[in-house]
């Protein structure tokens, strides 16, 4: 049967494929399970829409993360697929599903900012997260349903060389082509030129007032709203229009593919410079996690000390040759408060009758 390469398909460069896949996944993870646990908390305490909708963003962004292995796997592999066939197209219908999921949110997001600064009145009396719900849903239902042609693809005709949704045959071609060229218009065009509008506009109100802390704040999140549609998915939905121009892939079209898998790695930015509380929340949830640390840290230095406090036979201990003075004792001891004091009277009392050694 004849087949039509798919020339994006660049088997010599699959180790540039699984660095990228690799470095979105352990800096992606962690920054996106911080916003996790982040916007849970914020909509236990008081449920908002533009939180919701910036939650759905996240989860959006981890279900791309957890499926980022098979595809580390297949370039590991040398693009060639190693895994059974069912996790193929499920796993290429996710992951592009997710990435125009990330355009739909925030455009919506950027509906939402804009509302709470030209209405700032209505837009606090009226949190409407049940009807953020279900835009998220329609999100869903939308970028799912254009990107289940991974699995008519996979379905209407055999892979060629045991790849994974990058060798495809000419009717194939037929029909993927134009699918692709709506998605970049539908998916990405039209959220692309709501967000534009509704950003200059908010921009444009926020110029007129004197909160000059807050306009920074905003120009923050625009530039890197902006910088995520144009950078991560700009030059894969350009590679659409071209490709149904040629009639086939452009063959920079894998390169920019991975620009777009870069994108869970911004969307935190977009997330810190969404809020001023969000921002607070982000660094007590660091505070925490130091502390965390830092109790784990004393108690194995403690551990520590103990062992070097047993010595050996006929030396000294460590302990017994240290002089410390009252608050390296108390420090040491972990003492709060009132026992603070006592310990500190008690050894100046120690101290004048003949020394600071331990006994």
């Amino acid at each position: 049967m004849d087949t039509s390469l798919d020339r994006s398909f660049s088997p010599g460069n699959h180790w540039l494929y699984f660095s990228v896949y690799l470095f979105t996944f352990l800096v992606g993870l962690p920054l996106n399970l911080a916003a996790l646990v982040i916007f849970v908390g914020k909509l236990r305490r008081r449920p908002v829409a533009v939180d919701v909708l910036l939650l759905n963003l996240t989860l959006s962004d981890l279900l791309l993360l957890l499926f980022l292995p098979f595809r580390m796997v297949e370039a590991a592999n040398g693009m060639r697929w190693p895994l059974p066939f069912i996790f193929c197209p499920l796993s290429g219908s996710l992951f592009f599903t997710t990435l125009y999921l990330t355009s739909l949110f925030l455009a919506a997001v950027s509906v939402e900012r804009f509302l709470s600064v030209a209405y700032p009145l209505w837009y606090k009396a009226r949190p409407r997260p049940g009807q953020a719900g279900l835009v998220s849903g329609a999100c869903w239902l939308l970028a799912a349903a254009h990107c289940s042609v991974v699995y008519v693809m996979e379905f209407s005709g055999k892979a060629t060389n045991g790849t994974c949704y990058l060798e495809f045959q000419k009717d194939q071609l037929a029909i993927l082509l134009p699918v692709r060229l709506e998605m970049a218009v539908v998916l990405f065009g039209v959220p692309l030129l709501i967000t534009i509008y509704c950003y200059s506009h908010l921009v444009w109100v926020l110029s007129r007032g004197t909160n000059h802390r807050r306009r920074r704040r905003v120009v923050g999140l625009v530039v890197a709203t902006l910088l995520n549609f144009l950078v991560c998915f700009g030059p894969y939905n350009v590679s659409h229009v071209v490709g149904y121009i040629q009639g086939e892939s452009p063959a920079w079209r894998s390169y920019v593919l991975l620009l777009s898998t870069l994108n869970s790695c911004v969307d935190p930015l977009v997330y810190y410079f969404s809020s001023s509380g969000f921002q607070a929340d982000f660094q007590g949830l660091l505070r925490r996690l130091t502390g965390a640390w830092g109790p784990w840290r004393q108690e194995d230095s403690m551990q520590l000390k103990d062992k070097n406090e047993e010595g050996q036979p006929g030396e000294l201990s460590n302990v017994e040759n240290r002089r410390e003075t009252p608050g390296g004792l108390w420090s040491r001891l972990g003492c709060r408060g009132a026992w603070r004091g006592a310990l500190v009277a008690q050894v100046g009392q120690d101290r004048g009758a003949g020394g600071w050694g331990l006994t």
